[in-house]
């Protein structure tokens, strides 16, 4: 690698770390360990192939969503995240913060199977349509569709908190919202 590569994959780096720290801590489900270790091999690929690679934000990218459908599909036990039980008076409608959501919102991603995380966290967080989701996933938009289907009606199983109209909004924005949903 020449020098001027080498301080342009630096330069990349040093911006969007936290931002695609951010992305790969919503699809492992909060684990911020794993969050690291799959930026972080999403850097190395992306680290040899440096200096033919177009778009180095869209490579990473989806060498980050690949490597997670890999992580997915090995056959090892599913974790479940262990959190404190919050106060009884956690969540009161009318005083909950910004904080509050984003921690609940995050609490409930992690309770899902990494496949619906990973297919919420790309349509709605990543503001991928259903067409560039199933090219990222490598699936079909029927498929996109009906497990982003049952991935909402499992969150709102298991956050019934957030299926609330102020709430969703303050999650998604409203133009990713699937029709019929709360607006």
């Amino acid at each position: 690698m020449d020098p001027q590569d080498h301080e342009r994959f630096r330069d990349y780096v040093e911006s969007r770390w936290s931002t695609l720290l951010r992305l790969a801590n919503l699809l492992t489900g909060g684990d911020r360990h794993e969050a690291e270790d799959l930026v972080q091999t999403a850097l190395m690929k992306a680290l040899s192939r440096w200096r033919h690679i177009e778009d180095p934000e869209g490579y990473v990218r989806k060498v980050m969503y690949r490597h997670q459908i890999s992580r997915w599909r090995l056959r090892r036990p599913h974790r479940e995240p262990t959190f404190a039980t919050p106060p009884a008076d956690f969540g009161v409608a009318d005083g909950t913060s910004a904080a509050d959501l984003r921690i609940t919102v995050g609490q409930a991603l992690a309770r899902l199977t990494p496949r619906q995380r990973t297919m919420l966290v790309l349509r709605y967080f990543e503001d991928l349509s259903e067409t560039e989701v199933a090219a990222a996933l490598g699936c079909s938009v029927g498929t996109v569709r009906s497990t982003t289907h049952r991935s909402l009606a499992r969150l709102r199983r298991l956050a019934p908190e957030l299926d609330t109209p102020d709430r969703t909004a303050a999650i998604v924005p409203s133009s990713n919202l699937p029709k019929g949903a709360h607006t």
